[in-house]
């Protein structure tokens, strides 16, 4: 009797005796397919030093591909490693190399981004003068200055009704003020969603413009799907509007 499967279907783990053709142990083959790996990705992370299918898949979930691991390795980083510094938004390019330097994972280069370094904001002389010039309500328009935008940069996320906390946030995320009238969520569960994901500060607005969601983004990053594919679909979407 032949056996149809759905065209969804999860693809086969390649038999024990052509894992064994490729140099691994039966026990090996079977702990690499329990991760959920086949084996040529397998393959490729064994000849990126990661030989463990149980690490493999921590630096999977930390967001390391075979192709990026091995500046984690010569840094002498942990999966832990990782996934801590890109919760706060580091590559893990930069994460290797604050690694090396003995630095710990701290929050500081996305607080400075995101707030301006702790500077008081005092409104801005000139922004309610700009805004209402450029048909901001008043109501609306108190709030941008008061929390120190510049009547400039505060004009279009005023206009498309994004709250000035919002658009702070959403704006180190480097989301457009279009982009972010269209998101279904607030900048903090935005942030936080993507970072809990691990997703490097820096890739969140790509993917997300792109239509990605975190989880979605983190599976693409392990196939080794780059960031910038994400950038092209991203412009595509804001093209065909």
């Amino acid at each position: 009797m032949i056996v149809a499967f759905p065209d969804d279907a999860e693809p086969r783990p390649e038999p024990l005796h052509t894992w064994q053709e490729h140099g691994f142990t039966v026990a090996e083959a079977r702990g690499w397919i329990k991760e959920g790996f086949r084996l040529p990705q397998a393959r490729r992370w064994r000849e990126s030093g990661v030989y463990a299918a149980d690490q493999a898949r921590q630096w999977r979930t930390a967001g390391a591909t075979p192709y990026t691991v091995d500046v984690c390795l010569r840094a002498g980083m942990t999966p832990r490693d990782a996934v801590r510094w890109r919760e706060l938004g580091h590559s893990l390019e930069e994460a290797a190399d604050r690694h090396l330097a003995g630095e710990s994972p701290r929050p500081r280069r996305w607080l400075r981004r995101l707030f301006g370094g702790g500077r008081s904001r005092a409104a801005e002389p000139g922004a309610m003068r700009e805004l209402l010039r450029a048909g901001v309500a008043a109501s609306t328009a108190r709030g941008f200055a008061d929390a120190g935008w510049a009547g400039r940069d505060a004009v279009e996320w005023a206009r498309r009704g994004v709250a000035p906390t919002d658009a702070r946030i959403f704006r180190a995320l480097g989301f457009s003020a279009a982009e972010a009238e269209k998101l279904d969520e607030d900048a903090i569960s935005v942030m936080v969603g993507w970072w809990r994901a691990g997703v490097p500060f820096d890739e969140v607005a790509a993917w997300r413009g792109a239509g990605f969601q975190p989880g979605e983004a983190v599976a693409l990053r392990a196939d080794g799907t780059g960031v910038e594919q994400a950038k092209i679909l991203r412009a595509l979407s804001d093209g065909a509007e």
